[in-house]
């Protein structure tokens, strides 16, 4: 099976807009509309709260969605293949996500790693093969394996490391133990019976891309951002002052939370224990 290479494609700039603007061009990721009894609606919100305040700034408009509904948990098929049918685009993360027909005869959404095509056939459970897209249990899975959809607890849905290009790795084994690796350089502990997926999450070259104009940020549902220092008084605490002055008040949000360096982790949070060694 052949490693998929995605590409950044650019234009040439006949206009100001696309002088800057690159898409990335994956030949395996269909153009298929997406199947239907796994879509739910996506209402937007505007960033607004129940009581219809802002509460995530720069938000609204954007292109309409639906929300494709993930298999994160996997472990609920064990021993039942699946045939790829698709690899699809998903505009609610930055990676491709794959279409998967099981032999019982139903269809599942998963995340795609790099490198799976269609007609592949992935498995999931602890005789699964080590093979890119099996979701096996860290148990069975030997050190150094690039891995991805990592549970934090077992019999759970898979919450780390879900991000384009991301992928953990195991560093080493100790009982029911395993010290793993996560994209950030934090060392982790887990628990060796939760269940990851092998190889890395397809789409790597999604952080490369530039959009090129805002307009195309706008259809993400992305508004306008005023920097903090032209403001009043009044909207932000580093607003008013004359001219450029910006009152030596130091960088910091709305709020009033510090922006340079603030540590704002909770000391008493339970999984401190599960730290082994800080993110850089």
């Amino acid at each position: 099976m052949g490693r998929v290479v995605s590409r950044v494609k650019k234009y040439k700039p006949v206009t100001p807009g696309r002088r800057s603007y690159e898409v990335l061009y994956d030949k395996e990721v269909s153009s298929a509309t997406p199947y239907k009894p796994l879509l739910e609606p996506l209402r937007k919100t505007g960033g607004r709260n129940n009581q219809g305040r802002i509460t995530a700034p720069h938000r609204g408009g954007g292109e309409k969605r639906h929300y494709r509904i993930i298999d994160f948990k996997r472990d609920d098929k064990i021993g039942i293949a699946a045939k790829v049918v698709s690899i699809q685009y998903d505009p609610n993360r930055t990676a491709n996500i794959a279409l998967v027909c099981h032999r019982d005869g139903e269809y599942r959404y998963i995340l795609a790693p790099d490198g799976l095509a269609s007609g592949d056939q992935v498995v999931a459970g602890p005789e699964a093969p080590l093979r890119v897209g099996n979701a096996i249990p860290l148990s069975r899975i030997p050190v150094g394996i690039e891995i991805h959809n990592l549970q934090i607890f077992p019999r759970t849905k898979g919450r780390m490391v879900r991000s384009a290009g991301s992928s953990a790795q195991i560093l080493a084994k100790e009982g029911n133990k395993a010290f793993l690796k996560l994209p950030s350089g934090e060392v982790r502990l887990f628990n060796t019976s939760c269940y990851a997926t092998i190889g890395r999450v397809s789409n790597p070259e999604h952080a490369k891309v530039s959009l090129g104009k805002a307009g195309r940020r706008r259809h993400m549902g992305r508004r306008p951002r005023t920097r903090a220092v032209a403001m009043n008084p009044v909207d932000h605490p580093m607003g008013g002052g004359e001219g450029k002055a910006s009152g030596g008040r130091p960088p910091c949000s709305r709020t009033g939370l510090i922006a340079k360096g603030k540590k704002t982790r909770n000391r008493k949070k339970a999984s401190n224990r599960l730290i082994v060694k800080r993110r850089k």
